[in-house]
């Protein structure tokens, strides 16, 4: 079959998605829908596997895995991470609990193969999950894949509701807050900082989207060759040099948007993901099912424990910090989109569903981005480099 017609088979899986996605206000990911068709068809033997290898779309998308990386880390620049240092240190510490727990009663109940296939997804989104499934690959613990594809299938049916009904609680708490500009004004002072310092390549050379590609292709590439000659994951590499890039302004913020190439990034890595479940068996599937209730019981125990540690050192209400711990589980755009839909139902009037916005925003984003962007990478690199 001509590969154009294989894409666009799979591309109306994920239309079907989205628009479940869309209908359900994100309750229901794109993700889950497309992996729960896919798999269902290559148990039933309906679709060949080799047909997810002939869209030619997994080559692209391995390929575009350290550039995604590199631009992830363009995402949210340094100044406002260090304005939002409460959120990172909640979310670091939830990330730390739920780590140590999982590493530890996992290793006990199963053994540590078991616990680092759980670890990495627990605590982040779609690129842990790669790193982590790749890395079982190569380390020759195929049958494990199915507990990161089980975990990543399932946390955001626990992680997204949860969240969406302790905002609400704090929203109602906050909705006649007089200081309802906080947010506003530091994104303001951000922005003026940041016209304020000289990029290292001028502005009206970052307007061409070509001249971004290449700038994140170089910087994918530098990391994967760091990866080659020291052993540590390019995962981590592309991270900070995604981070310094920005800070340095090397980079511009966002930089797939900017070069209005983010959707097929998204589309290819869709297709890396759908190529891990190939080789993945219903049998396996059944018995991954314990150790993954397992590891997501006390993996999100951790987070919530965390934002319960949190909340008394800053003097946050655990409404508030819990949520910003739990993005770990289901990351960008879900933080966003509870967020909004929490502020729309809860604000009586637009003013508060500004103020509600003003409140919340900024820390979920942060949370999601330290551990999603940041944490769950380092530590799926980390844990998976000592399988090998």
């Amino acid at each position: 079959m001509e590969p154009i017609y294989l894409a666009v088979f799979f591309l109306a899986l994920v239309a079907l998605g989205e628009v479940l996605s869309i209908k359900s206000r994100a309750k229901i990911p794109t993700l889950l829908v497309v992996i729960g068709i896919v798999f269902i068809l290559l148990q039933a033997e309906v679709l060949p596997p080799e047909f997810i290898e002939a869209t030619t779309f997994v080559a692209f998308g391995s390929m575009l895995v350290p550039i995604l990386i590199v631009h992830l880390g363009t995402m949210i620049p340094l100044s406002v991470m260090k304005k939002q240092y409460q959120a990172v240190i909640i979310t670091g510490i939830g990330l730390l609990i739920s780590v140590v727990s999982v590493l530890t009663i996992v290793t006990l109940l199963f053994n540590y193969e078991t616990a680092v296939a759980g670890t990495g997804p627990i605590t982040g989104g779609i690129i842990a999950y790669l790193i982590t499934a790749e890395g079982l690959r190569a380390a020759g613990l195929t049958t494990l894949v199915a507990i990161p594809v089980t975990i990543f299938a399932l946390q955001n049916f626990i992680g997204m509701p949860l969240t969406s009904i302790l905002l609400s609680r704090y929203a109602k708490s906050i909705r006649t807050d007089t200081d309802n500009h906080h947010y506003a004004k530091l994104a303001a002072a951000t922005d003026q900082k940041k016209q304020a310092k000289k990029p290292l390549i001028p502005e009206r050379y970052l307007e061409s989207n070509f001249i971004i590609l290449f700038i994140l292709f170089c910087g994918g590439a530098l990391a994967v060759f760091l990866d080659q000659i020291t052993g540590i994951n390019a995962s981590l590499f592309a991270l900070v040099i995604g981070v310094t890039g920005t800070a340095l302004r090397a980079f511009p913020e966002k930089a797939l948007e900017q070069a209005n190439s983010s959707g097929i990034t998204m589309v290819a890595l869709f297709f890396v993901v759908l190529a891990s479940l190939v080789g993945v068996t219903w049998n396996e599937i059944v018995a991954s099912i314990a150790p993954a209730l397992a590891i997501m019981f006390i993996g999100i125990t951790g987070l919530v424990l965390g934002g319960l540690i949190g909340a008394k050192i800053f003097k946050w209400k655990p409404t508030k910090a819990i949520p910003v711990v739990l993005t770990a589980l289901y990351g960008f755009p879900g933080d966003y989109l509870i967020v909004e839909e929490v502020a729309r139902s809860t604000g009586r009037d637009e003013v508060e569903r500004k103020r509600i916005m003003d409140e919340l925003v900024a820390p979920m984003l942060i949370g999601g981005f330290t551990s999603v962007t940041v944490g769950s990478i380092a530590i799926a690199s980390i844990l998976i480099g000592t399988l090998s």
